[in-house]
């Protein structure tokens, strides 16, 4: 069983999704969705604050694995300081039972789930809306954390199934040396 945490870090709202594989190929379900609105108007209190949540939220639905989206700079360097504060701090409140973290960068989250990594936030809330089964659409930032998480589940599944079958390294050693050699036959007949 799989139980992923994913959360979309933010100075002021910071959203979190968290969603459940029981098996491999099983659709996943939504467990929770929400946000966390901090406000304080200091930083320090906020990310006080964000950190007991997260620990809170960790505690009482045990999940397996973080997945977090990561800081992304377009303009503003200082909002980005601020979120990059957010990040760290969630990193840290599940670090302290020393959950696996997986960083995914917004685009690929967006692309994973909508299919385009330009997708607007009202076209995520929709698809994670039809991909969870859910009753309603999540609020913006709920449904980001959401599909952050689903943008995992989906890679580790992906990469689960490619070790199943590719060929061990000792057999591709073995047919890059046969390929090799059928390389220096043509060279030969060339000459």
């Amino acid at each position: 069983m799989r139980r992923i945490l994913g959360i979309d870090p933010g100075s002021r709202i910071t959203g979190f999704g968290i969603i459940e594989q029981k098996e491999m190929k099983t659709q996943p379900i939504c467990i929770l969705g929400g946000c966390i609105r901090l406000v304080a108007k200091e930083i320090p209190p906020r990310l006080g604050q964000l950190f007991a949540e997260i620990q809170a939220l960790v505690q009482t639905y045990q999940p397996t694995e973080l997945a977090i989206e990561e800081v992304f700079v377009h303009k503003n360097a200082h909002s980005a300081l601020k979120l990059g504060q957010a990040r760290g701090v969630a990193i840290a409140a599940v670090m302290a039972v020393n959950l696996p973290v997986y960083e995914y960068a917004p685009r690929r989250v967006k692309q994973a789930i909508v299919g385009r990594g330009a997708a607007d936030k009202a076209q995520v809330q929709h698809m994670i809306q039809i991909l969870l089964a859910l009753n309603d659409k999540p609020q913006a930032d709920a449904a980001d954390a959401l599909a952050v998480a689903l943008c995992h589940l989906h890679s580790i599944s992906i990469s689960d199934e490619l070790k199943v079958t590719l060929p061990s390294r000792k057999k591709y050693a073995r047919r890059k040396q046969q390929w090799k050699s059928y390389d220096r036959t043509i060279t030969r007949k060339i000459d």
